[in-house]
């Protein structure tokens, strides 16, 4: 039967602990970091749907739409000026 109490079975239990300790802590960080995103995110939709209201009626037409239809006025106006619009850069 082993002693477990034996030098090299402390060191190596201690080891394991202070390794599950920084693996907790550092799991603690990535959360609170993923949290931060998440609201940064959210706060950036909500900005993209007051900006895609400011445009149209809300709920009126999906952002892609309302994109799509700036993107045909400005391409519109480029060739009433005289502009070929495929000579803008991006």
């Amino acid at each position: 039967m082993v002693n477990e109490t034996t030098p090299g079975h402390d060191e190596r239990l201690r080891d394991l602990e202070a390794s599950a300790f920084r693996t907790g802590r550092t799991l603690a960080e990535h959360s609170e970091q993923l949290e931060r995103i998440s609201d940064q995110q959210s706060t950036a939709f909500g900005n993209i749907d007051s900006l895609a209201n400011a445009i149209g009626a809300p709920g009126d037409r999906s952002i892609t739409a309302r994109l799509d239809g700036i993107e045909r006025l400005l391409i519109a106006m480029a060739r009433a000026q005289g502009i070929d619009p495929d000579t803008i850069d991006d």
